[in-house]
């Protein structure tokens, strides 16, 4: 991806900025928090008590606090916001939905965030509860709510704040796929997110308000086109594809901010390991004449608040027997990064994969697909609890099993392969089969050399498969899977099978094996 440097216009505006500029404006900011309250590792999974008292363990709500107070502390206008996916990714979330995000967020003081794809995963029914637990506006302009009778009256596409005496407008947008990367039901529609946002942009203007600032949960870019294809964005601040920025941490995809033309772009990463902090100042005009800034790291130095450690510690009572159980153990740290399962064969991806099928097997089925996008985190070496095997698998997926023939298989690998560029997170899995792909070919001809059980695919004929419920029901863009034959969704529940599969071969030695091979 390629950026562009800031204007000539805009180059000269920053130089004369000091002279000419009257409003400056601090935005704290995060995403993709995926129920963290705990610190976390470096492996994003969870972190020992021991090790977070050696200062070896990262983010959590306390440290985000003590985070966000420090910030505010250190301007005179400020705000803080959030760019989706509070929702889902450890049992914090599973046993309590939205309440204790709802609650930790109106704690620190959030003053707006957009709806990310996992803020549906439980339907329009457990988003309704947290917007009406929250204290701040929840956003979303890409979508046709009317509808649906739980959002329609409570989700804006777009509000006003005023902070400094100026107003800020401030516009959602959420992956224009959501319909099938969770479930938001039959009742929302979903649209072009260069079109919706141009329109509240419009709407905003001709209320006076010329500081704009987009919270996108959609991608890098999806947010630089964004960013290209409309006017009066000032800032956006992005999430979903957990994007680093940075001007001083290797391994950034951009610097912080992007600047495209005028416009402003930050992300901060994923799993409250970083609270962004970018500096914006505004001419009369409400143009930026200077963006500066870069995210804070919440490692050990970062004193935990006490009280928000003590009702942390108070919510994961309930939580402790199930997570503390040791179910197995790992020779090695099995590699679940979604930098590496999104875009090849990974050793989470075999594991999960080759569980599944080594359930079934006995049942006639041969092949197994697994979602990139349902592994949420590695493991590190060692006895393995069940609390780590569900920060991999959060999501209550059950085994799926259907029939269908070679030429759906294949559809299903090349859709697998279609967005590996975007790191998204479709990317299959697999046991049971090989095959190769061409990240560089047209997508929709990527894939060749399906192999199953050995020999090459046939394309009429019917092979037995097992994948989890959402992709059978069409997730992450499996559609071809929705009229498969003999379908059965309601198995075992893929965390307990995949428990099960690592104690059965404890001590367990994650591997590769070449079952996805990357065309040169």
């Amino acid at each position: 991806m390629s950026y562009r440097l800031m204007t000539g216009a805009a180059a000269l505006a920053l130089m004369a900025g000091q002279a000419y500029a009257d409003y400056s404006l601090t935005i704290l900011h995060t995403n993709d928090f995926h129920a963290r309250f705990e610190p976390i590792s470096k492996y994003d999974s969870g972190c020992s008590a021991e090790d977070n008292t050696e200062g070896k363990c990262f983010g959590g709500s306390a440290r985000l606090q003590t985070a966000i107070s420090e910030a505010k502390a250190r301007t005179n206008n400020h705000i803080l916001v959030d760019g989706g996916d509070q929702f889902q990714g450890t049992l914090f979330y599973t046993y309590y939905k939205g309440k204790l995000a709802a609650e930790m967020m109106n704690q620190m003081g959030y003053d707006a965030m957009t709806v990310g794809n996992h803020e549906f995963d439980d339907g329009p029914e457990v988003l309704r509860g947290f917007i009406d637990a929250v204290e701040f506006p929840v956003l979303m302009s890409n979508a046709d709510v009317s509808g649906e009778e739980l959002l329609a009256d409570v989700l804006m596409k777009s509000t006003v704040i005023e902070r400094g005496g100026e107003k800020l407008g401030l516009i959602g947008l959420t992956p224009q796929d959501t319909d099938e990367l969770a479930s938001p039901g039959k009742n929302i529609i979903f649209t072009d997110p260069s079109e919706a946002v141009q329109g509240e942009v419009d709407k905003l203007t001709e209320m006076g308000v010329n500081k704009i600032i987009v919270l996108s949960h959609s991608g890098l870019n999806v947010d630089t086109r964004v960013a290209e294809n409309t006017t009066g964005v000032d800032v956006i601040v992005g999430g979903h594809d957990n994007s680093l920025l940075s001007n001083t941490i290797e391994g950034a995809k951009g610097p912080y901010p992007i600047m495209i033309g005028d416009t402003a772009i930050v992300q901060a990463y994923a799993y409250g390991k970083f609270l962004g902090e970018l500096n914006v100042t505004f001419d009369d005009n409400g143009v930026i004449t200077e963006a500066k800034g870069e995210p804070i790291l919440l490692d050990g130095s970062v004193v935990e608040e006490e009280a928000t450690k003590a009702r942390i510690a108070e919510a994961a009572v309930p939580l402790e027997e199930i997570r503390n159980k040791v179910v197995a153990e790992a020779a090695e740290a099995i590699e679940g990064n979604r930098d590496v399962c999104r875009a090849m064969e990974c050793s989470m991806g075999n594991l999960v994969a080759d569980a599944m099928l080594d359930r079934v097997k006995d049942q006639g089925i041969e092949i197994a697909i697994a979602n990139s996008g349902g592994l949420r985190a590695s493991i590190d070496a060692g006895e393995v609890t069940m609390g780590e095997v569900l920060t991999v698998l959060p999501f209550q997926n059950t085994l799926s099993t259907f029939q269908v023939t070679g030429a759906v298989v294949v559809e299903a690998l090349e859709n697998g392969v279609s967005q590996v560029e975007e790191g998204a997170g479709r990317f299959p899995q697999v046991a049971g089969m090989t095959f190769a792909f061409d990240p560089k070919a047209e997508a929709g001809s990527r894939v060749s050399d399906v192999m199953v059980g050995g020999a090459p695919i046939e394309m009429d004929k019917l092979y037995g498969v097992v994948s989890n419920n959402y992709v059978r029901n069409g997730g992450d863009g499996f559609k071809m899977f929705v009229d498969a034959q003999n379908a059965y969704d309601f198995g075992p529940d893929l965390a307990d099978v995949t428990a099960e599969y690592i104690a059965k071969n404890a001590p367990y030695a994650p591997y590769t094996d070449g079952r996805i091979k990357i065309a040169e």
